[in-house]
């Protein structure tokens, strides 16, 4: 499944985020993997200090796995479903693991990256 995330990076935490995505540990143990950093990549930030991106997850309760990495840098204002869950092929059980090769989020993802500023060069750029 896909979920719209919204964060606000922690107070303090600028620093060690932009790190972690430096040095690859960002999400280090995860069975996510490379998910972390692709997601900073795409994530953007608002003018209201909040960051957005879009993240697969197949958990049964939304970001159970990816919540522990993310809580160390950011605080979670919400995880909702990027679409409604009917129609995601994992599902309803039409093809298991679909959310890997899946593009239907592909519409959410563009709209994204036309709203706000990139998080990581905004981040950068604020040091």
């Amino acid at each position: 499944m896909r979920y719209l995330v919204k964060a606000r990076v922690k107070p303090g935490r600028v620093e060690s985020l932009l790190q972690a995505i430096a040095d690859g540990t960002l999400g280090q143990g995860s069975i996510a993997g490379d998910e972390y950093a692709w997601d900073m990549q795409q994530a953007r930030l608002g003018d209201d200090g909040v960051a957005h991106w879009v993240e697969t997850c197949f958990c049964s309760t939304p970001l159970a796995e990816e919540r522990p990495y993310w809580e160390e840098y950011f605080e979670l204002l919400s995880v909702k479903d990027a679409h409604h869950r009917k129609n995601c092929r994992h599902e309803n059980g039409t093809e298991p693991w679909a959310c890997s090769s899946c593009d239907c989020t592909k519409r959410l993802e563009a709209r994204l990256q036309e709203q706000g500023k990139p998080l990581l060069q905004t981040l950068r750029n604020s040091k």
